[in-house]
């Protein structure tokens, strides 16, 4: 329990959240993109944008973050989007259940399930990828 205060725990949940903004704005801009222009599925918008997120979020977590040096780049970005994967799971139905059940707007839904995804999102690749 003593390393989750540690300063060296405390930095790279710090660096995993900035990356994290960066691949949120990556899938904010490219959901919009899908849904509103090209007039995507507003979940297939999302699933597309997210991974889109996830593949930058690998490649700084695993430069920044994390400062991985291993030669299994292709594993360890398999792992990281099986993570991601199971996150896109969690924020879609996130979203879902916001959406339908309590009638929250699309992109305040999508807010909200991001915030509650990044836990599972850091501590996966922690803990599995990296």
């Amino acid at each position: 329990m003593n390393d989750i205060f540690s300063i060296a725990f405390i930095t790279k949940f710090i660096k995993f959240g900035v990356v994290g903004v960066s691949g949120t704005i990556i899938d904010f801009g490219m959901t919009w993109l899908l849904k509103e222009k090209a007039k995507i599925n507003k979940y297939g918008a999302n699933g597309i944008a997210y991974m889109c997120g996830a593949t930058s979020n690998f490649l700084l977590n695993r430069w920044w973050t994390f400062n991985s040096q291993a030669p299994e780049v292709w594993e360890q970005y398999g792992k990281f989007l099986g993570v991601s994967l199971v996150g896109l799971g969690l924020n879609t139905l996130i979203i879902y259940l916001l959406v339908t059940r309590l009638k929250m707007n699309f992109y305040v839904s999508k807010i909200g399930a991001t915030l509650m995804v990044l836990v599972w999102n850091f501590f996966g690749n922690l803990m599995f990828t990296f």
